[in-house]
């Protein structure tokens, strides 16, 4: 019995029989080897994980704002002053201590000394606050904030004072600067930005 022309192209497929329809895989199943992963999932793994958020969180840790770093640099370079200051005044005080001790009158000075040793002091003390302060800016919390907050706040005051005294001299030119400082550090301090990174979450 013969089922027509094997080579004809309109045919039935060689292995079917006719008068029957043609075999066809069920729908959604591919043909052959595994099945298909759904659309719209990966194939293999884990699912994907959401795109991580800059700032805060496990991502990448958040940027230094740029204020904040204005304020920091200004506390080192306020710190390198505040030693130079420190030193020069000391050596004044203990030169003038000589000279009077030369003179035969150093009971009389001694007091005047004891002052500027005093003063010198104060300003190696406040140039370590200023390093420790700016330090700190990088892993401290709201604390340093509010101790650069009350710092800078007597820097403005303690600048006032020698802008007032200094009748023009050197000490009205360096309450000068320190006021400068001062108000740039203290504006850092008081803005969002400054209150977003103190307050920031450590993991």
């Amino acid at each position: 019995m013969s089922f027509g022309d094997p080579n004809n192209p309109y045919g039935p497929p060689q292995g079917q029989q006719p008068g029957y329809p043609p075999q066809q895989p069920p729908q959604g199943q591919p043909g052959y080897g595994y099945p298909s992963a759904p659309q719209g999932q990966p194939g293999y793994g884990y699912p994907q994980a959401p795109p991580v958020p800059q700032g805060y969180g496990y991502g990448a840790p958040m940027e230094m704002p740029g204020l904040i770093k204005t304020a920091r640099v200004l506390l080192f370079i306020l710190a390198g002053f505040q030693f130079l200051a420190g030193i020069g005044i000391g050596i004044a005080g203990a030169a003038l201590q000589d000279a009077s001790n030369g003179l035969g009158s150093g009971s009389d000075t001694s007091t005047a000394t004891g002052v500027i040793v005093l003063i010198a002091l104060l300003m190696l003390v406040l140039g370590s606050l200023s390093i420790f302060l700016g330090v700190k800016f990088k892993t401290g919390g709201s604390g340093i904030r509010i101790g650069t907050i009350v710092y800078s706040s007597l820097l403005i005051l303690g600048s006032i004072v020698n802008i007032a005294n200094g009748q023009g001299g050197s000490a009205t030119f360096g309450g000068i600067i320190s006021l400068a400082f001062g108000g740039i550090i203290l504006a850092s301090m008081v803005n969002s930005a400054a209150t977003n990174w103190f307050n920031r979450p450590r993991y």
